[in-house]
């Protein structure tokens, strides 16, 4: 039976209404009306941004765009796992871990487009590009990738939709794969890059030469996590299970990432001369160990013993890692800053509702084409 075939359940559009649901779209909704609100009046009288804490530390930036683009690496680095080094037994994660990915991106474009002062902008660095700058790289790369992502779900979509062109998807996905594996790489290493001319305003226990190495990284084996976390998620909603095999193959990759990730990071420290600051008892070095044995050591404890085995640890397993790339990417974009400005910083509720806004949409957006398109159920290798 055909693809095509199998999508004959699919016959109607569907998105029953659940309690949940309805929190998420009026969520959703009160989000839309502050991002109008901020789009007309500017970012003072929304945000607590000023002259002293600007743009680049802010919650949207930490949040949505630094900690988002990482949480999205499931797609790439599933991608690279799946169809370079040919370990086809993950093949059946590979769209749901795509969707993920595409819907984190569209985010942080969303968020990146936010903390424009001057919205209307926007188009600037398509015109007039500043080459020698790493932030002007971030934007064409994730702008790019993000282009490839949507091109790549018409595959999924022309099963359902414009079937006539599913063949040509087909037969272009092979190229689109292969950049979409490509620039990733690129912009999750210069998200880190940015913050080299930070040497002296970013604390040393967070401030490294191969700080861009170690987002890189970060951004790889937190996509696996992600995964565990979403197929616990989706099963419930969906009452579909991944197998054991799949799941703890996954964390054992993120694991032995994750080892590498954590010999680079004290490796560095110890190298700069910097490990007394591990144990100066500041409140930047509560942050550190919170960071490091809380998102690393104790996932790497269940990563390599027979807890491995269990489901449930599999789930915090990846809550705990992607818990401390986020934490991560926050301490390096506030907690490490603020000595060195004496400027303290909390987002506003407005700034908090919109980010908690954009989950609900990402969420919503996520539950309707799981709905709708063979995403959960798919599990031919061959695509």
């Amino acid at each position: 039976m055909s693809v095509i075939d199998n999508m004959t359940r699919f016959n109607k559009w569907r998105f029953p209404m659940t309690p949940v649901r309805w929190v998420l779209v009026a969520i959703s909704l009160i989000a839309v009306g502050l991002i109008l609100f901020r789009l007309v009046t500017g970012l003072g009288l929304v945000t607590n941004l000023n002259d002293e804490w600007p743009w680049g530390w802010g919650l949207w930036i930490s949040f949505d765009v630094m900690c988002g683009v990482a949480l999205a690496g499931g797609g790439y680095g599933t991608a690279l796992i799946v169809y370079v080094f040919k370990q086809e037994q993950f093949s059946s994660i590979a769209r749901s871990a795509a969707l993920t990915s595409l819907i984190g991106y569209l985010l942080v474009m969303v968020g990146l487009f936010l903390d424009i002062g001057q919205w209307w902008n926007f188009w600037r660095p398509l015109v007039s590009q500043g080459h020698s700058s790493v932030l002007f790289e971030v934007f064409i790369c994730v702008s790019v990738y993000t282009s490839v992502q949507l091109i790549e779900f018409g595959e999924v979509a022309t099963e359902r939709i414009g079937r006539k062109y599913h063949q040509f998807f087909r037969k272009i996905l092979p190229v689109l794969l292969v950049i979409g594996i490509a620039i990733p790489s690129m912009h999750q290493s210069s998200l880190g890059a940015l913050y080299l001319l930070m040497v002296d305003k970013l604390h040393p226990l967070w401030w490294s030469p191969i700080i861009f190495f170690q987002f890189l990284i970060s951004s790889f084996f937190v996509g696996p996590a992600m995964i565990a976390v979403e197929t616990a998620l989706a099963g419930r909603a969906f009452n579909h299970k991944v197998p054991m095999s799949v799941l703890s193959g996954l964390v054992r990759i993120s694991g032995y990432a994750m080892l590498v990730y954590l010999a680079l990071k004290f490796g560095s420290i110890i190298t700069e001369g910097k490990v007394h600051y591990l144990f100066e008892g500041s409140f930047e070095s509560l942050f550190f160990w919170i960071e490091v044995g809380f998102g690393v050591i104790v996932p790497l404890i269940i990563c390599f013993s027979p807890l491995i085995k269990r489901r449930g640890w599999l789930v915090t397993f990846g809550a705990l890692v992607a818990s401390g790339v986020i934490l991560n990417r926050y301490n390096v974009v506030v907690t490490g800053m603020v000595t060195s400005t004496g400027v303290s910083y909390w987002p506003s509720l407005p700034e908090l509702t919109i980010t908690i806004g954009l989950v609900a949409m990402g969420v919503l957006a996520y539950l309707f084409i799981c709905e709708n398109f063979r995403i959960i159920e798919h599990d031919d290798a061959k695509h």
